[in-house]
């Protein structure tokens, strides 16, 4: 799920009650799709978990969850390939483990930038992104899935 209203990938104070009302005593709530770093965007305002501005922003939704009873789970994720310029930190192209660009669910490929294979000693950057993320979800309280 994206709800696309965390401007500036920062979760907003009007999540607080959006998720407070979808949970109850021993309710399982599962956060929107939640970015592990500033190239893992592919939409618009989607959150994200990287830095300790966004991580300070979750911390009042997840109390509020926890104050009703429930258990949250964050759903860190990074996009890859379905991604275009236009969301990725310098305009540089999305990345990926290909250069291919493949259609998904009918939506036309020319919405998407074509990606740059990653480089085998760049992957341990994006595994460490997944790392820093997963932390940095456990300090806002929340238990972390990717």
């Amino acid at each position: 799920m994206g709800r696309q209203r965390s401007y500036g990938h920062v979760p907003r104070p009007h999540a607080i009650l959006y998720y407070s009302q979808r949970t109850s005593n021993g309710g399982l709530l599962i956060t929107e799709a939640t970015g592990v770093s500033d190239t893992a965007q592919g939409y618009t305002d989607t959150p994200g978990i990287w830095t300790m501005e966004q991580v300070e922003a979750w911390k009042p939704i997840v109390d509020a969850v926890h104050a009703k009873g429930g258990i949250f789970f964050c759903q860190i994720l990074h996009v890859g390939r379905v991604s275009n310029t236009g969301f990725q930190p310098n305009g540089q192209a999305p990345i990926s483990s290909t250069e291919k660009q493949v259609p998904l669910n009918g939506i036309d490929v020319s919405e998407y930038t074509p990606p740059k294979r990653l480089r085998t000693d760049e992957i341990p950057q994006i595994v460490n992104d997944f790392r820093l993320a997963a932390r940095n979800a456990m300090e806002a309280a929340c238990v972390v899935i990717t």
